[in-house]
C-alpha cells in the first residue's frame, strides 16, 4: 500500500527525471564539452588498465611457454641487493653439482645455465639494444626441454666462436645466418651467427637480446673462472611432480644452495619484469590519467556552473510554481549522471580500442603481446566507469546545490548572467592558504627536509591558486589585455571587457589549462635541473679530458673491457687512464655497490674533495669510503669493516682513506686486487682519460678512439659530450611526458571552447546588437578569439608560475631525500615555448565559438530574451 508520503516522493522523482530529460534534449550542445572531457579521461584510464593486465598476461604466457620443460632450478640461496635495485646478485653454483643433481632419483636431465652480459654489434657497427633492457649471453643448452629458447633457423653452436641469436636482435642489427660480428662480453669476441632462436614463441623477450654460445665459450667469457654457472636447470622423470622433485633435491644440495620449482622460477621472472617495468610503466600512465581527470574536473564544474547561471530565471520560475530545492538540485545532478554514465561507457569502449591499438603497435617496437584477445578484467572496467561517474557528479555537485538555492524572485530579474566575482572572504581564504603553503613548503625543503611536508606544501599551493583565481583574474586580465586596446581597437577592448565580466568564470575556465601547463612546466624545470645537476657533477668531479663509455642506461649494455684502461694508458698522448668497475658486497650486513679501480690513478682523474688517510695504500685488504658513509657507520681511517661477497666469503677490510665527494666514484672504493678473488663477470662502466702535457684535444681523442676501436668501439667523448649523453635519457622522458600531457591540454581546450560557446549563447542578444550597430562578422570573430586568448594567457601564466614553484620544490625535495647535490635550473627557452603553445591553444579553442557567433542571425539575436 502506497502512503501519501511515498506517492509524493515518487511524483517528485518522476518530475525531476522529466525535467532533466527535457533539458538534455533541448540543450544537447551545452554538454558536448563535458561529454568529451569525461570520455577522454575514462578512455585513457581504461586503456592503461587493460594494457597493464594484457602485458602481465603476456609475460606470464611468455615465461610459462619458455620454461614449460624446466621442473626445478638449483641456484645460490642468498642474494646481495644494493640500494635502488630490486634484483639482487646471487652466488654462482658449481657446474660439478650437475652430476650430484642427476644422481637424485626422479631427475631425468640437468644442465648448467651460464648467464652474463653480452652485447652484439650490428651490421652497421652500432651495438644492438642496451637502452634499458638487458643484453644477455649464455651457453646454448642442447636439451630442448630445458632451453627456454627454441631454434627457429640454422643450427646450434658446435665450435668456439659460433653463436645462436634471438631472431628479434638479429633483425634489429641486420644480421643473417653466416654473418660474422663482434660480441662485447665486455672483451670483444669475434662470433659467427649459425642459428636464430625464438623465446616462448616470440622473436625475443621484449627488447632483451640473447646470444647463445658453446659451454666452453660461455665459461671463458662470461664467468670469472671455469666451473661456475648462474643456476642448474632440471627436468623430472615422467610422473614426478615439481614439488616432489624439489623435495628430493633439497637434501642432496650443499649449504648455500637451494632448489625451487620451475613454476616458482617463472613467477619470479614475471614479478621481476612487473616490478622493474610494468608497475613503473602503468603507474606512470595512471598518474597522467589522474592529471587528465583533474583537468576534466575543472572543465566540467565550469560548464555546469555556467549552465546553472543561465537557467537562473528558469529555475526561479519552477520554484515559483512549487518545485522544491531538492527537485531543482536533483534535475542538475540527474543531467550530470546521464552525461557521466553515457560518456564513461563510451570511454570504456575507447579505452579498449586504445589497448587494442597498442597491442598491434607494441610488437613493431619489440614488446610481445599474446596472440589471443585482450585481457579485460572486471576491475579494468568497473574502476574507470566509477571514476568517470564520480568525477562528473562531484564536479556538478556545487552548481547543483547552487541551483537548488535559487529564489523564486530571481524570475523577475532582467538577466541570468553569472555575476559572481571575487569576494573579500575568498581573498582572505586564498591568501591564508598561500601563506600556509609557502610556510609548509619552506619547512619541508629548507628547515626540516621532508618529502611529505614538501608534497603537502605543493598540494596547498595548488589549492591556493584555485581559490585565488577569481581574485587574481581581474588584475591579470587587465594587465595581459592592456595591449589589445591599442593593437586591435574596439574589438580588443571588447574582448578584454568580456573576459573581465565574470572573474570567477574566467578563473574557472583558465584553471583547467593552468593545471595542464603547471604539470608541463614542472617536468620541464625538473628535467632542466637534472641536466644541470649532471653537468655540475661532471664538472665538479671529473678532472679528465675525455671519457670512454657505453651509450646505455638501466640494465642494458655489457660495459667496457677492464683491459681498455691499461691499453689507453700506454699511449704516449695519455698521462692517466683509469677505469671504474662495479662490484657488490655486504658492508657490515648491508648491501652496497663497490667501485673497483686503481686508487692512485683515480685521485689524479677525479676530484674527491678532502681525503683523510692514504688512497694509494689500499692494497688487497683496504677500502676507501666517503665522509658521509664514514659518519653514518662511525668509521675512521684504521678501523675495520667486514665485507661479505656473493661467493659467500667474508673478509675484514681496513679503512685506509675517507674522501669527500662521491657523485661519479660512489661511496666505497676497493682495488682490483681486492676484488679479483670474488669477481664474477668483470666490466668497467667508465674510463676517464687525462692527456699528457702539450697534447691537443683533437689529437688525444683521435689516439684514444683508435685504441677503443679494438675493444668494441665504445664512445669516446669530451667532458661536455659525456655530461650531455649522461643526461640523454631525460630528453626521452620529457618527450613521453609532453605526449601524455597533450591529453590534459586537449581537455583544457575543450573546456575553454565549451565555456565560450555557452557564453556566446548567453550573450546572443548582446552580440546581435553589436552586429546591428555596425560590427562586422570578422570583428565579432576576432573579439571572441581574443577573449579566448586572454583566458588562455591567464591560465598559462598561472600554470607557469605554479609549475616553476612546484619544480623548485621537487628539486629541493629530491636534494634532501637523496643526499646528492641537485642543481635548480630554469630553462627560459623551453618555458617560452610552453607559453606560446598555451596562447596558441587559446586561439585554437576560440575558433569554433567565434564561427558560431559570427553566424548568428542579427534579427533573431536581437529578439532573443
Amino acid at each position: 500500500m502506497n502512503t501519501p508520503g511515498k506517492q509524493g516522493r515518487t511524483s517528485s522523482a518522476r518530475a525531476s527525471l522529466s525535467l532533466s530529460a527535457s533539458s538534455l534534449r533541448a540543450h544537447k550542445r551545452r554538454f558536448a564539452g563535458t561529454f568529451l572531457a569525461v570520455l577522454l579521461g575514462v578512455a585513457f584510464l581504461a586503456g592503461t588498465l587493460v594494457m597493464g593486465d594484457t602485458l602481465r598476461a603476456s609475460f606470464d604466457s611468455l615465461f610459462g611457454n619458455a620454461t614449460a620443460g624446466t621442473d626445478a632450478v638449483v641456484r645460490g640461496a642468498d642474494t646481495i641487493t644494493t640500494p635502488g635495485e630490486s634484483q639482487g646478485v646471487r652466488k654462482p653454483v658449481g657446474t660439478a653439482l650437475v652430476g650430484t643433481v642427476e644422481a637424485v632419483p626422479g631427475v631425468a636431465a640437468a644442465a648448467p645455465d651460464i648467464k652474463g652480459a653480452g652485447q652484439l654489434v650490428g651490421r652497421d657497427g652500432e651495438p644492438i639494444g642496451g637502452q634499458g633492457p638487458p643484453t644477455l649471453a649464455g651457453n646454448w643448452i642442447d636439451d630442448p626441454d630445458l632451453n627456454p629458447y627454441r631454434l627457429a633457423e640454422g643450427r646450434a653452436p658446435a665450435r668456439s666462436g659460433e653463436v645462436v641469436v634471438n631472431r628479434g636482435a638479429a633483425e634489429k642489427g641486420g644480421l643473417r645466418l653466416g654473418d660474422t660480428t663482434v660480441l662485447r662480453t665486455p672483451d670483444p669476441v669475434r662470433v659467427t651467427v649459425v642459428g636464430l632462436a625464438t623465446f616462448g614463441g616470440e622473436d625475443g623477450m621484449a627488447q632483451v637480446t640473447f646470444t647463445g654460445m658453446t659451454r666452453a665459450d660461455a665459461e671463458k667469457y662470461l664467468t670469472a673462472r671455469p666451473g661456475q654457472a648462474a643456476s642448474i636447470v632440471v627436468r623430472a622423470d615422467p610422473g614426478v611432480g615439481e614439488r616432489e622433485l624439489v623435495d628430493r633435491l633439497t637434501p642432496a644440495l650443499p649449504t648455500g644452495v637451494e632448489a625451487i620449482t620451475g613454476q616458482e622460477s617463472a613467477r619470479e621472472n614475471t614479478d621481476m619484469i612487473a616490478s622493474q617495468f610494468l608497475t613503473v610503466f602503468t603507474t606512470f600512465l595512471l598518474v597522467f590519467s589522474g592529471v587528465a581527470l583533474l583537468v576534466a574536473t575543472f572543465s566540467i564544474h565550469n560548464t555546469f556552473a555556467i549552465v546553472v547561471a543561465q537557467r537562473t530565471r528558469e529555475n526561479a520560475l519552477l520554484r515559483a510554481l512549487g518545485a522544491s530545492r531538492r527537485q531543482i538540485t536533483a534535475v542538475t545532478l540527474i543531467e550530470a549522471a546521464v552525461v557521466a554514465v553515457t560518456a564513461s561507457a563510451v570511454g570504456l569502449a575507447g579505452g579498449v580500442g586504445i589497448a587494442a591499438g597498442l597491442q598491434a603497435l607494441f610488437p613493431a617496437i619489440g614488446f610481445p603481446f599474446p596472440e589471443g584477445d585482450l585481457v579485460i578484467t572486471g576491475l579494468s572496467l568497473a574502476l574507470p566507469l566509477a571514476v568517470g561517474v564520480l568525477v562528473c557528479l562531484g564536479s556538478a555537485l556545487l552548481p547543483a546545490v547552487r541551483a537548488g538555492r535559487t529564489a523564486p524572485l530571481a524570475a523577475l530579474r532582467e538577466t541570468a548572467v553569472d555575476t559572481s566575482g571575487a569576494s573579500r572572504s575568498r581573498a582572505v581564504t586564498g591568501a591564508g592558504l598561500l601563506a600556509l603553503a609557502v610556510a609548509v613548503t619552506l619547512t619541508g625543503v629548507l628547515v626540516a627536509p621532508s618529502v611529505w611536508l614538501a608534497g603537502s606544501g605543493a598540494a596547498l599551493a595548488l589549492a591556493a591558486f584555485v581559490v585565488l583565481g577569481p581574485v587574481a583574474s581581474t588584475t591579470a586580465v587587465r594587465v595581459l589585455g592592456s595591449p589589445l586596446g591599442r593593437l586591435r581597437g574596439v574589438t580588443g577592448a571588447l574582448a578584454r571587457r568580456n573576459a573581465l565580466r565574470s572573474p570567477k568564470r574566467t578563473a574557472a575556465t583558465a584553471s583547467a589549462l593552468m593545471i595542464g601547463v603547471a604539470v608541463v612546466a614542472l617536468f620541464t624545470v625538473f628535467g632542466a635541473s637534472l641536466k644541470a645537476t649532471m653537468d655540475q657533477t661532471v664538472s665538479r668531479s671529473f678532472a679528465g679530458d675525455v671519457a670512454v663509455s657505453t651509450p646505455s642506461f638501466g640494465a642494458g649494455g655489457s660495459g667496457l673491457s677492464p683491459r681498455l684502461a691499461p691499453a689507453v694508458a700506454a699511449l704516449p698522448e695519455v698521462d692517466t687512464a683509469v677505469g671504474l668497475g662495479r662490484g657488490v658486497a655486504e658492508v657490515d650486513g648491508r648491501g652496497r655497490a663497490l667501485t673497483v679501480t686503481d686508487p692512485a690513478a683515480l685521485e689524479r682523474s677525479f676530484d674527491l674533495g678532502a681525503v683523510e688517510g692514504n688512497l694509494r695504500a689500499l692494497g688487497a685488504d683496504g677500502i676507501a669510503i666517503t665522509r658521509e658513509e664514514a659518519d653514518r657507520q662511525g668509521l675512521a681511517p684504521g678501523d675495520t669493516a667486514r665485507l661479505t661477497f656473493t661467493d659467500g666469503r667474508t673478509a675484514p677490510f681496513t679503512v685506509r682513506a675517507v674522501y669527500g665527494q662521491s657523485e661519479l666514484v660512489g661511496d666505497y672504493v676497493i682495488t682490483r686486487a681486492a676484488w679479483a678473488p670474488h669477481r664474477t663477470q668483470d666490466a668497467d662502466t667508465l674510463v676517464a682519460v687525462t692527456f699528457a702535457d702539450g697534447v691537443g684535444a683533437d689529437t688525444g681523442k683521435a689516439a684514444v678512439e683508435q685504441v677503443a676501436e679494438r675493444f668494441g668501439n665504445p664512445d669516446v667523448q669530451t667532458r661536455d659530450e659525456y655530461a650531455r649523453s649522461s643526461a640523454g635519457g631525460i630528453d626521452m622522458m620529457l618527450t613521453l611526458v609532453y605526449a601524455l600531457l597533450a591529453l590534459a591540454v586537449l581537455i583544457a581546450l575543450l573546456g575553454i571552447a565549451n565555456t565560450l560557446t555557452l557564453a556566446v549563447h548567453e550573450r546572443t542578444r548582446e552580440l546581435g546588437l553589436l552586429r546591428a550597430v555596425g560590427q562586422t562578422r570578422s570583428q565579432l570573430r576576432a573579439m571572441v578569439r581574443w577573449e579566448s586568448v586572454l583566458v588562455a594567457a591567464f591560465g598559462t601564466a598561472g600554470g607557469l608560475l605554479l609549475g616553476t614553484f612546484l619544480g623548485w620544490v621537487l628539486v629541493r625535495a629530491s636534494d634532501g631525500a637523496s643526499g646528492s647535490a641537485f642543481a635548480f635550473a630554469l630553462p627560459p627557452a623551453q618555458l617560452a615555448v610552453v607559453a606560446l603553445v598555451g596562447l596558441a591553444a587559446g586561439a585554437l579553442a576560440g575558433l569554433r565559438p567565434a564561427r558560431r557567433a559570427a553566424r548568428l542571425d542579427v534579427l533573431r539575436a536581437i529578439a532573443t530574451e
